[in-house]
């Protein structure tokens, strides 16, 4: 009786030694096996064209383009690309980012490796996949009042370590509506302070130094 076929996966990863040990956990199964690695977003592009690979696994941040935008770039020309983000860092606003651009499933790098082959099975069976500790992450702030494009990039300049009257020249504004940005950031926020703000948007992913 013929065996079916495995499983073929793509692992993207900037780390030489998180990409072996994701092909160590694959190809241990006897149902998957890794066809290709990439060690960059435009790599994983034209990994992804060469192999065809039924599941993905794409670091979220990659030293060229993010995960999310490899992502996208593969799904213009393979719609029915299955990508799994797979990501040591928790930004809810990231995770958000990717599932609304058309990921299959969320994983953290801190997850046991039989979750992440049973991830790859379902996700190849066509059923998407968030863990619930993500699914919790993702409620949390689902009712928050989002960002404007302007407040991001304010909130970028104060990361950098930039005054308001740096911020208001580099974005060519006055230097009280640098102010009021910097205040409604707060409050959206939820911060006590630039410092606390700065933080916040680190760690949920809205801003990315």
């Amino acid at each position: 009786m013929s065996q079916p076929p495995k499983i073929r996966v793509l692992s993207v990863d900037d780390h030489p030694l998180v990409r072996e040990g994701i092909a160590a956990i694959i190809n241990n199964e006897a149902d998957m096996e890794v066809v290709a690695q990439a060690s960059t977003g435009r790599d994983a592009i034209l990994q992804f064209r060469e192999h065809r690979p039924d599941v993905t696994l794409m670091d979220l941040r990659l030293p060229d383009i993010n995960g999310i935008d490899a992502m996208m770039a593969i799904r213009d020309e393979f719609a029915a690309a299955r990508v799994v983000m797979l990501t040591a860092f928790e930004g809810d606003v990231e995770m958000q980012r990717a599932l609304a651009a058309g990921a299959w499933g969320y994983i953290l790098k801190n997850m046991p490796p039989q979750e992440l082959v049973a991830v790859v099975r379902q996700v190849h069976s066509g059923k998407k996949r968030i863990p619930p500790d993500v699914a919790a992450r993702l409620a949390e702030h689902v009712s928050d009042e989002a960002l404007t494009e302007r407040e991001r990039d304010v909130l970028t300049h104060l990361a950098g370590g930039n005054r308001n009257r740096d911020i208001a020249e580099r974005l060519f504004i006055s230097e009280d509506t640098v102010k009021v940005h910097v205040k409604h950031i707060m409050e959206k926020l939820g911060a006590i302070d630039r410092t606390e703000a700065v933080t916040i948007a680190l760690r949920r992913g809205i801003i990315d130094l």
